[in-house]
Protein backbone atom coordinates (compact mmCIF):
# COMPACT_ATOMS: atom_id res chain seq x y z
CA UNK A 1 0.00 0.00 0.00
CA UNK A 2 3.20 2.06 -0.12
CA UNK A 3 1.74 5.63 0.82
CA UNK A 4 -1.21 6.10 0.34
CA UNK A 5 -0.96 9.39 -0.25
CA UNK A 6 -4.49 9.77 -1.13
CA UNK A 7 -5.16 13.24 -2.19
CA UNK A 8 -4.35 15.70 0.43
CA UNK A 9 -7.10 17.61 -0.21
CA UNK A 10 -7.53 20.57 1.96
CA UNK A 11 -11.23 20.22 3.33
CA UNK A 12 -13.12 21.13 6.35
CA UNK A 13 -12.04 17.62 7.73
CA UNK A 14 -8.81 17.09 6.42
CA UNK A 15 -6.36 19.76 5.69
CA UNK A 16 -4.58 17.22 3.96
CA UNK A 17 -3.79 19.54 1.04
CA UNK A 18 -4.25 16.79 -1.92
CA UNK A 19 -2.35 13.71 -1.56
CA UNK A 20 -3.01 12.49 1.73
CA UNK A 21 -2.23 8.60 1.04
CA UNK A 22 -4.04 6.90 -1.20
CA UNK A 23 -4.75 3.98 1.16
CA UNK A 24 -6.88 1.90 -1.38
CA UNK A 25 -5.33 -0.46 -3.84
CA UNK A 26 -1.73 -0.61 -2.50
CA UNK A 27 -1.43 3.37 -1.97
CA UNK A 28 2.02 4.12 -1.15
CA UNK A 29 4.21 6.89 -0.57
CA UNK A 30 7.00 7.33 -3.06
CA UNK A 31 7.70 4.15 -3.71
CA UNK A 32 4.30 2.66 -4.70
CA UNK A 33 1.18 4.79 -1.99
CA UNK A 34 4.25 6.31 -3.98
CA UNK A 35 6.94 4.19 -4.38
CA UNK A 36 10.39 3.57 -4.22
CA UNK A 37 12.90 2.21 -7.09
CA UNK A 38 15.72 3.90 -8.76
CA UNK A 39 16.50 6.76 -11.17
CA UNK A 40 17.65 5.47 -14.28
CA UNK A 41 21.11 7.00 -15.59
CA UNK A 42 21.58 10.52 -14.87
CA UNK A 43 20.59 13.23 -17.89
CA UNK A 44 22.13 16.31 -18.65
CA UNK A 45 20.59 17.58 -21.44
CA UNK A 46 17.66 17.02 -23.87
CA UNK A 47 18.26 15.37 -26.98
CA UNK A 48 18.15 17.01 -30.68
CA UNK A 49 14.37 14.54 -30.73
CA UNK A 50 13.25 16.33 -27.60
CA UNK A 51 14.08 19.89 -27.84
CA UNK A 52 11.00 21.16 -29.16
CA UNK A 53 8.82 19.64 -26.47
CA UNK A 54 11.42 21.72 -24.14
CA UNK A 55 10.85 25.00 -26.78
CA UNK A 56 7.23 24.69 -26.38
CA UNK A 57 5.29 27.83 -26.20
CA UNK A 58 2.11 27.09 -24.71
CA UNK A 59 -0.82 29.38 -24.98
CA UNK A 60 -1.35 30.32 -20.61
CA UNK A 61 -5.46 31.92 -20.48
CA UNK A 62 -6.83 32.95 -17.46
CA UNK A 63 -8.86 29.94 -15.97
CA UNK A 64 -10.50 31.71 -12.99
CA UNK A 65 -9.30 33.33 -9.27
CA UNK A 66 -6.16 34.53 -11.17
CA UNK A 67 -5.03 31.65 -12.55
CA UNK A 68 -3.46 30.80 -15.92
CA UNK A 69 -4.27 27.33 -17.37
CA UNK A 70 -2.29 25.78 -20.53
CA UNK A 71 -1.51 21.60 -22.15
CA UNK A 72 1.27 21.06 -22.28
CA UNK A 73 2.54 17.98 -24.82
CA UNK A 74 4.82 15.36 -24.09
CA UNK A 75 6.43 11.83 -25.54
CA UNK A 76 3.84 8.92 -24.40
CA UNK A 77 7.63 6.93 -24.67
CA UNK A 78 10.64 8.63 -24.67
CA UNK A 79 12.46 6.12 -26.14
CA UNK A 80 10.14 6.84 -29.19
CA UNK A 81 10.19 10.85 -28.60
CA UNK A 82 8.54 10.99 -32.13
CA UNK A 83 6.20 8.56 -31.58
CA UNK A 84 2.58 9.57 -29.84
CA UNK A 85 1.92 12.35 -27.91
CA UNK A 86 -0.07 13.39 -24.61
CA UNK A 87 -0.88 16.45 -22.99
CA UNK A 88 -0.58 17.49 -19.49
CA UNK A 89 -2.83 19.89 -17.91
CA UNK A 90 -0.74 22.72 -15.78
CA UNK A 91 -1.92 25.53 -14.09
CA UNK A 92 -0.07 28.88 -12.61
CA UNK A 93 -0.59 31.74 -9.74
CA UNK A 94 1.95 34.32 -10.97
CA UNK A 95 4.09 35.47 -9.06
CA UNK A 96 3.05 38.91 -7.15
CA UNK A 97 6.40 40.76 -6.61
CA UNK A 98 10.36 40.10 -7.28
CA UNK A 99 10.10 37.29 -9.43
CA UNK A 100 12.75 34.21 -8.53
CA UNK A 101 11.12 31.75 -10.77
CA UNK A 102 8.54 28.71 -10.69
CA UNK A 103 7.99 26.67 -7.76
CA UNK A 104 6.43 23.39 -8.30
CA UNK A 105 4.64 21.47 -6.14
CA UNK A 106 3.04 18.12 -5.90
CA UNK A 107 0.12 16.92 -3.47
CA UNK A 108 1.36 13.46 -3.26
CA UNK A 109 -0.63 10.11 -4.26
CA UNK A 110 0.39 8.55 -6.40
CA UNK A 111 -2.64 9.70 -8.37
CA UNK A 112 -3.41 13.21 -6.64
CA UNK A 113 -4.06 16.37 -8.71
CA UNK A 114 -1.57 19.21 -8.64
CA UNK A 115 -3.92 21.21 -10.63
CA UNK A 116 -6.91 21.06 -7.60
CA UNK A 117 -4.07 21.08 -5.50
CA UNK A 118 -2.60 24.81 -6.64
CA UNK A 119 -5.80 26.23 -6.38
CA UNK A 120 -5.36 26.60 -2.92
CA UNK A 121 -1.60 27.86 -3.10
CA UNK A 122 -3.00 30.88 -1.63
CA UNK A 123 -3.78 29.13 1.81
CA UNK A 124 -0.87 26.68 1.03
CA UNK A 125 1.54 29.44 0.89
CA UNK A 126 2.39 32.94 2.56
CA UNK A 127 2.74 35.62 1.15
CA UNK A 128 6.13 35.82 0.88
CA UNK A 129 6.51 33.05 -0.45
CA UNK A 130 4.12 34.03 -3.47
CA UNK A 131 5.81 37.16 -4.18
CA UNK A 132 8.91 35.39 -5.51
CA UNK A 133 7.45 32.60 -7.30
CA UNK A 134 4.76 31.16 -9.45
CA UNK A 135 3.86 28.67 -8.21
CA UNK A 136 2.79 25.94 -10.93
CA UNK A 137 1.39 22.29 -10.35
CA UNK A 138 0.02 19.95 -12.84
CA UNK A 139 -1.71 16.46 -12.91
CA UNK A 140 0.87 14.20 -13.65
CA UNK A 141 0.35 11.62 -16.88
CA UNK A 142 -2.89 8.66 -15.81
CA UNK A 143 -3.98 11.54 -13.52
CA UNK A 144 -7.32 13.86 -13.40
CA UNK A 145 -6.72 15.66 -16.49
CA UNK A 146 -3.48 14.39 -18.25
CA UNK A 147 -4.47 11.43 -20.32
CA UNK A 148 -6.08 9.89 -17.08
CA UNK A 149 -6.07 6.05 -16.37
CA UNK A 150 -9.30 4.27 -16.36
CA UNK A 151 -9.56 0.63 -15.01
CA UNK A 152 -13.58 0.22 -13.30
CA UNK A 153 -16.70 2.23 -13.42
CA UNK A 154 -18.12 3.97 -10.16
CA UNK A 155 -20.42 1.10 -9.18
CA UNK A 156 -16.82 -0.92 -9.63
CA UNK A 157 -15.15 1.23 -7.55
CA UNK A 158 -17.77 1.06 -4.91
CA UNK A 159 -16.87 -2.42 -4.76
CA UNK A 160 -13.42 -2.99 -4.78
CA UNK A 161 -12.92 -0.29 -1.95
CA UNK A 162 -15.48 -2.31 -0.08
CA UNK A 163 -13.66 -5.37 -0.40
CA UNK A 164 -12.57 -6.92 3.00
CA UNK A 165 -9.00 -6.58 2.67
CA UNK A 166 -8.85 -8.37 6.39
CA UNK A 167 -10.12 -11.87 5.37
CA UNK A 168 -10.98 -14.31 7.95
CA UNK A 169 -11.49 -17.32 5.65
CA UNK A 170 -11.03 -18.94 2.56
CA UNK A 171 -14.24 -17.34 0.69
CA UNK A 172 -13.29 -14.38 1.71
CA UNK A 173 -9.30 -14.39 0.22
CA UNK A 174 -11.00 -15.53 -3.04
CA UNK A 175 -13.34 -12.53 -3.09
CA UNK A 176 -10.17 -10.55 -2.50
CA UNK A 177 -8.20 -12.44 -5.04
CA UNK A 178 -11.01 -12.30 -7.53
CA UNK A 179 -11.69 -8.76 -7.12
CA UNK A 180 -7.70 -7.53 -7.25
CA UNK A 181 -7.73 -9.39 -10.43
CA UNK A 182 -10.93 -7.98 -11.85
CA UNK A 183 -8.94 -4.62 -11.12
CA UNK A 184 -6.24 -5.36 -12.86
CA UNK A 185 -7.58 -6.88 -16.17
CA UNK A 186 -9.86 -3.57 -16.10
CA UNK A 187 -6.83 -1.49 -16.14
CA UNK A 188 -5.71 -3.66 -19.25
CA UNK A 189 -8.96 -3.30 -21.11
CA UNK A 190 -9.50 0.46 -20.92
CA UNK A 191 -5.92 1.95 -20.51
CA UNK A 192 -3.54 -1.04 -22.01
CA UNK A 193 -2.13 1.80 -23.75
CA UNK A 194 -0.76 4.25 -21.16
CA UNK A 195 -0.28 1.75 -18.44
CA UNK A 196 3.29 0.86 -19.81
CA UNK A 197 4.50 4.67 -19.35
CA UNK A 198 3.44 6.14 -15.88
CA UNK A 199 6.04 5.36 -14.07
CA UNK A 200 7.70 8.26 -12.07
CA UNK A 201 10.63 8.36 -14.19
CA UNK A 202 7.99 9.38 -16.97
CA UNK A 203 6.49 11.61 -14.15
CA UNK A 204 9.75 13.37 -13.53
CA UNK A 205 11.23 13.52 -17.19
CA UNK A 206 7.59 15.07 -17.50
CA UNK A 207 8.56 17.80 -14.74
CA UNK A 208 12.38 18.76 -16.51
CA UNK A 209 10.14 19.13 -19.75
CA UNK A 210 7.81 21.60 -17.98
CA UNK A 211 11.07 23.20 -16.17
CA UNK A 212 12.17 23.88 -19.62
CA UNK A 213 8.49 25.20 -21.13
CA UNK A 214 8.45 27.81 -18.03
CA UNK A 215 11.90 28.83 -19.07
CA UNK A 216 13.77 28.21 -15.23
CA UNK A 217 17.18 27.14 -15.31
CA UNK A 218 17.04 25.71 -12.44
CA UNK A 219 13.85 23.35 -11.19
CA UNK A 220 12.44 24.07 -7.69
CA UNK A 221 9.91 22.29 -6.13
CA UNK A 222 7.88 21.14 -3.13
CA UNK A 223 6.94 17.69 -2.68
CA UNK A 224 4.70 16.08 -0.05
CA UNK A 225 4.37 12.27 0.52
CA UNK A 226 4.46 10.13 -2.65
CA UNK A 227 5.93 14.03 -4.30
CA UNK A 228 9.06 12.89 -2.06
CA UNK A 229 9.72 9.83 -4.32
CA UNK A 230 9.00 12.11 -7.64
CA UNK A 231 10.85 15.00 -6.55
CA UNK A 232 14.34 12.51 -5.78
CA UNK A 233 13.88 10.78 -8.67
CA UNK A 234 14.04 14.07 -10.51
CA UNK A 235 16.97 14.66 -8.40
CA UNK A 236 18.61 11.42 -9.61
CA UNK A 237 17.90 12.06 -13.11
CA UNK A 238 18.88 15.95 -13.31
CA UNK A 239 21.37 16.89 -10.43
CA UNK A 240 22.90 19.84 -12.29
CA UNK A 241 19.07 21.07 -12.99
CA UNK A 242 18.01 21.22 -8.88
CA UNK A 243 17.72 25.13 -7.75
CA UNK A 244 15.97 23.88 -4.57
CA UNK A 245 13.87 20.39 -3.66
CA UNK A 246 11.58 20.10 -0.51
CA UNK A 247 11.30 16.20 -0.23
CA UNK A 248 8.24 16.66 3.00
CA UNK A 249 6.96 13.58 4.32
CA UNK A 250 9.85 11.62 3.10
CA UNK A 251 9.39 8.09 1.15
CA UNK A 252 12.92 6.05 1.24
CA UNK A 253 12.82 4.28 -2.07
CA UNK A 254 15.56 1.50 -0.76
CA UNK A 255 12.26 0.29 1.24
CA UNK A 256 10.98 -3.16 -0.72
CA UNK A 257 7.32 -3.10 -1.13
CA UNK A 258 5.99 -5.44 1.40
CA UNK A 259 8.27 -4.21 4.02
CA UNK A 260 7.18 -0.86 3.09
CA UNK A 261 3.43 -1.46 3.74
CA UNK A 262 4.43 -3.09 7.09
CA UNK A 263 6.03 0.19 8.22
CA UNK A 264 3.24 2.30 6.90
CA UNK A 265 0.77 0.06 8.98
CA UNK A 266 2.96 0.29 11.80
CA UNK A 267 2.86 4.47 11.46
CA UNK A 268 -0.78 4.28 11.30
CA UNK A 269 -0.99 2.66 14.33
CA UNK A 270 1.29 5.00 16.25
CA UNK A 271 -1.05 7.79 15.07
CA UNK A 272 -3.69 5.78 16.59
CA UNK A 273 -2.13 5.58 19.72
CA UNK A 274 -1.02 9.24 19.52
CA UNK A 275 -4.94 9.96 18.88
CA UNK A 276 -5.93 8.00 21.90
CA UNK A 277 -4.02 9.14 24.11
CA UNK A 278 -5.12 12.60 23.35
CA UNK A 279 -8.55 11.56 24.01
CA UNK A 280 -8.74 10.28 27.20
CA UNK A 281 -7.61 13.64 28.17
CA UNK A 282 -10.87 15.82 25.99
CA UNK A 283 -14.17 16.33 27.17
CA UNK A 284 -15.40 14.59 24.18
CA UNK A 285 -13.32 11.99 24.86
CA UNK A 286 -15.66 8.73 22.97
CA UNK A 287 -14.18 6.03 24.99
CA UNK A 288 -15.41 4.03 28.03
CA UNK A 289 -11.86 2.74 28.83
CA UNK A 290 -10.29 5.00 30.95
CA UNK A 291 -6.55 3.34 29.55
CA UNK A 292 -5.08 3.76 26.22
CA UNK A 293 -4.85 -0.31 25.93
CA UNK A 294 -8.64 -0.34 26.48
CA UNK A 295 -9.51 2.39 24.26
CA UNK A 296 -7.56 1.22 21.50
CA UNK A 297 -9.48 -2.25 22.03
CA UNK A 298 -12.73 -0.49 21.53
CA UNK A 299 -11.54 0.06 18.03
CA UNK A 300 -10.51 -3.14 17.21
CA UNK A 301 -13.88 -4.57 18.76
CA UNK A 302 -15.72 -1.96 16.24
CA UNK A 303 -13.45 -3.27 13.59
CA UNK A 304 -14.21 -6.56 14.37
CA UNK A 305 -18.16 -5.63 14.58
CA UNK A 306 -18.08 -3.86 11.23
CA UNK A 307 -16.78 -7.40 9.76
CA UNK A 308 -19.62 -9.14 10.85
CA UNK A 309 -22.28 -6.70 10.95
CA UNK A 310 -21.95 -3.42 8.82
CA UNK A 311 -22.56 -0.20 10.45
CA UNK A 312 -25.60 1.49 9.62
CA UNK A 313 -24.82 4.08 6.61
CA UNK A 314 -27.40 7.10 6.41
CA UNK A 315 -26.42 8.37 3.16
CA UNK A 316 -28.73 6.09 1.40
CA UNK A 317 -26.58 5.11 -1.37
CA UNK A 318 -26.64 0.96 -1.21
CA UNK A 319 -22.99 0.74 0.07
CA UNK A 320 -22.36 -1.85 3.44
CA UNK A 321 -20.28 -0.07 5.42
CA UNK A 322 -17.72 -2.91 6.70
CA UNK A 323 -14.29 -3.32 7.80
CA UNK A 324 -13.26 -1.87 4.67
CA UNK A 325 -14.61 1.32 4.81
CA UNK A 326 -14.73 1.84 8.30
CA UNK A 327 -10.91 1.48 8.10
CA UNK A 328 -10.75 4.05 5.91
CA UNK A 329 -12.56 6.63 7.73
CA UNK A 330 -10.48 5.96 10.91
CA UNK A 331 -7.52 6.55 8.82
CA UNK A 332 -8.08 9.42 7.06
CA UNK A 333 -8.25 11.68 9.93
CA UNK A 334 -5.27 10.52 11.67
CA UNK A 335 -3.59 12.16 8.98
CA UNK A 336 -4.08 15.91 10.55
CA UNK A 337 -4.18 16.46 13.74
CA UNK A 338 -6.77 19.01 13.08
CA UNK A 339 -9.11 16.29 12.28
CA UNK A 340 -8.87 14.26 15.90
CA UNK A 341 -12.28 16.26 17.33
CA UNK A 342 -14.18 14.86 13.70
CA UNK A 343 -12.56 11.41 14.37
CA UNK A 344 -13.96 11.28 18.43
CA UNK A 345 -16.90 12.74 17.02
CA UNK A 346 -17.54 9.97 14.01
CA UNK A 347 -15.88 7.25 16.64
CA UNK A 348 -18.73 7.85 19.00
CA UNK A 349 -21.39 7.65 16.64
CA UNK A 350 -19.83 4.56 15.39
CA UNK A 351 -19.79 3.04 18.38
CA UNK A 352 -23.75 3.08 18.67
CA UNK A 353 -23.83 1.80 15.11
CA UNK A 354 -23.90 4.98 13.18
CA UNK A 355 -20.85 4.62 10.23
CA UNK A 356 -22.11 7.85 8.45
CA UNK A 357 -19.60 10.04 9.42
CA UNK A 358 -16.62 7.71 9.08
CA UNK A 359 -17.94 6.58 5.70
CA UNK A 360 -17.94 10.49 4.90
CA UNK A 361 -14.74 10.85 5.90
CA UNK A 362 -13.47 7.45 3.37
CA UNK A 363 -14.60 9.28 0.53
CA UNK A 364 -12.74 12.09 1.28
CA UNK A 365 -9.66 9.76 1.12
CA UNK A 366 -10.70 7.91 -1.85
CA UNK A 367 -11.87 10.82 -3.56
CA UNK A 368 -15.32 10.04 -4.21
CA UNK A 369 -17.61 12.67 -4.30
CA UNK A 370 -20.93 13.15 -2.94
CA UNK A 371 -23.10 11.96 -6.49
CA UNK A 372 -21.16 8.73 -6.32
CA UNK A 373 -18.34 9.23 -8.85
CA UNK A 374 -14.76 8.95 -8.40
CA UNK A 375 -11.59 10.52 -9.37
CA UNK A 376 -9.28 8.24 -10.82
CA UNK A 377 -7.04 8.56 -8.23
CA UNK A 378 -7.38 4.97 -6.94
CA UNK A 379 -6.37 3.90 -10.62
CA UNK A 380 -3.90 5.90 -10.82
CA UNK A 381 -2.27 4.98 -7.77
CA UNK A 382 -2.04 1.34 -8.14
CA UNK A 383 -1.01 1.58 -11.56
CA UNK A 384 2.16 3.91 -10.85
CA UNK A 385 2.75 1.70 -7.74
CA UNK A 386 2.80 -1.40 -9.76
CA UNK A 387 4.90 -0.19 -12.18
CA UNK A 388 7.83 1.47 -9.46
CA UNK A 389 7.96 -1.42 -7.89
CA UNK A 390 8.36 -5.41 -7.51
CA UNK A 391 5.98 -7.02 -6.17
CA UNK A 392 5.29 -10.80 -5.04
CA UNK A 393 3.04 -12.92 -7.61
CA UNK A 394 2.12 -15.43 -5.58
CA UNK A 395 -1.08 -15.13 -2.95
CA UNK A 396 0.84 -16.94 -0.23
CA UNK A 397 3.00 -14.16 0.16
CA UNK A 398 0.64 -11.88 0.50
CA UNK A 399 -0.80 -14.04 3.27
CA UNK A 400 2.18 -14.07 5.06
CA UNK A 401 3.25 -10.77 5.04
CA UNK A 402 -0.37 -9.87 6.00
CA UNK A 403 -0.48 -12.08 9.30
CA UNK A 404 3.06 -10.63 10.13
CA UNK A 405 2.38 -7.38 9.54
CA UNK A 406 -0.84 -7.78 12.07
CA UNK A 407 0.97 -8.19 14.98
CA UNK A 408 2.79 -4.84 15.14
CA UNK A 409 -0.36 -3.41 13.80
CA UNK A 410 -3.67 -5.25 14.45
CA UNK A 411 -5.67 -2.38 13.75
CA UNK A 412 -3.98 -1.93 10.18
CA UNK A 413 -1.56 -4.79 9.24
CA UNK A 414 -3.72 -6.88 7.20
CA UNK A 415 -5.63 -3.82 5.58
CA UNK A 416 -2.61 -2.32 4.30
CA UNK A 417 -0.30 -5.49 3.13
CA UNK A 418 -3.50 -6.84 1.46
CA UNK A 419 -4.31 -3.59 -0.68
CA UNK A 420 -1.08 -4.41 -2.60
CA UNK A 421 -2.60 -7.01 -4.30
CA UNK A 422 -3.66 -6.18 -7.57
CA UNK A 423 -0.02 -5.49 -8.60
CA UNK A 424 0.31 -9.41 -8.13
CA UNK A 425 -1.61 -9.57 -11.89
CA UNK A 426 -0.68 -6.39 -13.34
CA UNK A 427 -0.14 -7.20 -16.99
CA UNK A 428 2.86 -4.53 -17.29
CA UNK A 429 6.05 -5.44 -15.50
CA UNK A 430 7.60 -3.19 -12.85
CA UNK A 431 10.41 -1.09 -14.24
CA UNK A 432 11.27 0.19 -11.11
CA UNK A 433 13.46 -1.15 -8.38
CA UNK A 434 13.48 -0.86 -5.03
CA UNK A 435 16.87 0.91 -4.59
CA UNK A 436 18.26 4.15 -2.60
CA UNK A 437 18.60 7.04 -4.85
CA UNK A 438 21.59 9.41 -4.85
CA UNK A 439 21.54 12.16 -6.71
CA UNK A 440 25.29 13.15 -7.16
CA UNK A 441 26.21 15.99 -7.89
CA UNK A 442 22.75 17.85 -6.87
CA UNK A 443 23.08 21.12 -4.30
CA UNK A 444 21.37 20.65 -0.91
CA UNK A 445 18.21 19.22 -0.87
CA UNK A 446 15.68 19.54 2.19
CA UNK A 447 14.60 16.39 3.52
CA UNK A 448 11.35 17.35 6.44
CA UNK A 449 10.06 14.47 8.22
CA UNK A 450 7.26 14.38 10.79
CA UNK A 451 8.25 12.08 14.28
CA UNK A 452 4.78 10.67 14.22
CA UNK A 453 3.54 10.97 10.72
CA UNK A 454 0.86 8.14 10.62
CA UNK A 455 1.94 7.80 6.55
CA UNK A 456 5.34 8.35 6.30
CA UNK A 457 7.41 7.25 8.98
CA UNK A 458 9.93 9.46 9.95
CA UNK A 459 12.50 6.12 9.39
CA UNK A 460 11.62 7.04 5.90
CA UNK A 461 12.90 10.77 6.02
CA UNK A 462 16.23 9.46 7.92
CA UNK A 463 16.61 7.08 5.03
CA UNK A 464 15.88 9.35 2.26
CA UNK A 465 18.03 12.36 3.50
CA UNK A 466 21.20 9.55 4.15
CA UNK A 467 21.14 8.27 0.67
CA UNK A 468 20.69 11.53 -1.23
CA UNK A 469 24.38 12.90 -1.45
CA UNK A 470 23.55 16.69 -0.76
CA UNK A 471 20.33 15.02 1.26
CA UNK A 472 19.53 17.89 4.68
CA UNK A 473 17.03 16.77 7.61
CA UNK A 474 14.78 18.41 9.68
CA UNK A 475 12.67 17.00 11.49
CA UNK A 476 9.32 18.09 13.45
CA UNK A 477 8.32 16.64 16.88
CA UNK A 478 4.81 16.25 15.81
CA UNK A 479 1.83 14.40 14.90
CA UNK A 480 0.37 14.21 11.01
CA UNK A 481 1.19 13.71 7.62
CA UNK A 482 3.91 16.37 6.62
CA UNK A 483 5.33 18.59 8.48
CA UNK A 484 5.55 22.73 6.23
CA UNK A 485 2.82 24.48 6.85
CA UNK A 486 0.99 22.17 9.69
CA UNK A 487 1.51 24.68 12.68
CA UNK A 488 5.22 24.86 13.32
CA UNK A 489 7.05 27.97 12.69
CA UNK A 490 10.05 26.52 13.09
CA UNK A 491 9.55 24.12 9.83
CA UNK A 492 8.01 26.78 8.09
CA UNK A 493 10.90 29.48 8.40
CA UNK A 494 13.72 26.81 7.56
CA UNK A 495 11.58 25.44 4.53
CA UNK A 496 10.98 29.35 3.46
CA UNK A 497 14.50 30.47 3.59
CA UNK A 498 15.73 27.23 2.06
CA UNK A 499 13.23 27.83 -1.20
CA UNK A 500 13.90 31.89 -1.33
CA UNK A 501 17.62 32.54 -0.13
CA UNK A 502 19.00 28.31 -0.27
CA UNK A 503 20.09 28.45 3.14
CA UNK A 504 19.83 24.84 4.97
CA UNK A 505 19.28 24.27 8.47
CA UNK A 506 21.61 22.02 10.29
CA UNK A 507 21.50 18.51 9.22
CA UNK A 508 19.33 16.83 11.89
CA UNK A 509 17.56 19.84 13.62
CA UNK A 510 14.69 18.44 14.76
CA UNK A 511 11.50 21.46 15.58
CA UNK A 512 10.02 21.54 18.77
CA UNK A 513 6.62 20.00 19.70
CA UNK A 514 3.78 22.75 19.23
CA UNK A 515 2.67 23.29 22.95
Amino acid sequence: MRTASHTVRRTALCRLAAAALLLVGGCSTGQGPGGGGSAPARITAPTAALQPFYDQRPSWTGCGGGFQCARVEVPLDYSAPSGERISLSVIRLPATGQRIGSLFINPGGPGGSGVQYTRAARSLFPDSLRARFDVVGFDPRGVGESSPVKCLSNSQLDAFVGLDASPDDHAEVKALEKGSKDFAAGCEAKSARLLPHVSTVDAARDMDVLRGVVRDPGFTYLGKSYGTFLGATYAGLFPKQVRALVLDGAVDPAVPSLRANEVQAEGFEVALRAFVEDSLKQQDNPFTSRTVDGALAEVGALLKRADGQPLRNDLKDGRRLGEAWTVLGVITPLYDRQSWPALRRALKAAFKGDGTTLLRMADLLVDRHADGSYSNQTEANMAVNCLDHPYPTALGDYRKAADKAAVESPHFGSYVMWSSLPCAYWPVKPTGADEPIKAEGAPPILVVGTLRDPATPYEWAKGLASELKSGVLLGFDGDGHTGYRSGSRCVDTAVENYLISLHVPKSGTVCPKIT
